[in-house]
């Protein structure tokens, strides 16, 4: 499979496998080792999690299955989110969900994670949401003390905007490595408010999150998604694809930015339709038409 490369020592495979509904799997430990090793096997080797997902089991669920065979850890890319609070039975002093990004809490998010994966560092580290009560500078020294610590290699963001990006780097010594944002054919914000713009000027590949839509493009009869799913259908059989799914992987694929699809499901056949996506071809027309689709008019 294609490797991203992020920095001098760092890639990425070009499809991340997503964690965040892995508890909802109610997968045994063998079972989630089956999927890890499946997916390595497919060349898939960058994880996403986030401390909070699955009410913050997920990391644990990880860990768990990874303890069963240890030495997968060498052959992966760890990256985890922290800077969310969730209300949960796991944390009984939230009384409100809300941002962290202190420097206090980023570090001991990190440590969680470590014990949770039990690993000895994390590949990334994301900051999961722009803070609006964010302190730069704490930040910069919890970064800061973490690389030097060996405890996280590189660190990104999550859902940044270009200024809350900019801001965040003018505080750092060192490059921001990614931004995790939300897009796809049915979701455009973020290709067109400038924050897949910034990705490519600072040589930034981004991972998208919810590359699928949610799902939506399968089921909704909404008129937006039912005039896409018409076209996903015709540039399917003009490409060769087996299903819409693999369309809508290769439109993204097709981008110069190199956005890396984050693939959030557990089942094998899924997994297998995005690695099909990597071998097809959306020329430059039928990337427009997928466009137009999704706007509802031509390009001026």
């Amino acid at each position: 499979m294609e490797r991203i490369r992020l920095a001098e020592d760092l890639s990425f495979s070009r499809l991340i496998h997503g964690l965040w509904r892995l508890a909802e799997w109610n997968y045994s430990k063998e079972e989630t080792l089956s999927l890890i090793e499946f997916c390595l096997e497919n060349g898939i080797t960058t994880f996403d999690h986030a401390d909070i997902y699955g009410s913050y089991t997920c990391e644990k669920l990880f860990g768990d299955a990874l303890k069963l065979k240890p030495e997968l850890r060498d052959q992966m890319e760890i990256v985890t989110k922290c800077g969310i609070k969730l209300v949960s039975k796991n944390r009984p002093n939230h009384r409100i969900k809300h941002y962290d990004t202190s420097k206090k809490h980023i570090i001991e998010s990190v440590h969680r994670s470590l014990k949770n994966f039990q690993t000895d560092y994390i590949d990334v580290l994301l900051i999961h949401r722009p803070d609006p009560f964010m302190n730069p500078e704490e930040v910069a020294e919890a970064f800061t003390q973490l690389k030097k610590e060996g405890k996280v290699r590189y660190f990104g963001v999550s859902n940044f905007k270009r200024s809350q990006f900019n801001m965040l780097q003018s505080y750092l010594d060192f490059p921001l490595v990614t931004n995790q944002i939300e897009i796809s054919v049915f979701n455009l914000e973020n290709m067109e408010d400038g924050t897949l713009d910034l990705c490519q000027e600072k040589r930034i590949p981004p991972m998208a999150w919810s590359p699928l839509a949610g799902g939506k493009i399968f089921t909704s009869e909404d008129e937006k998604v039912v005039r896409l799913r018409d076209t996903l259908e015709k540039v399917k059989e003009e490409i060769g694809a087996r299903t819409i799914d693999e369309v809508m992987y290769a439109w993204l694929l097709a981008h110069p930015a190199r956005i890396m699809p984050i693939v959030g499901s557990g089942k094998e056949e899924r997994i297998e339709r995005a690695v099909r996506a990597l071998s097809l071809s959306v020329d430059r027309q039928q990337w427009f038409e997928i466009l137009q689709s999704s706007r509802g008019h031509e390009v001026a």
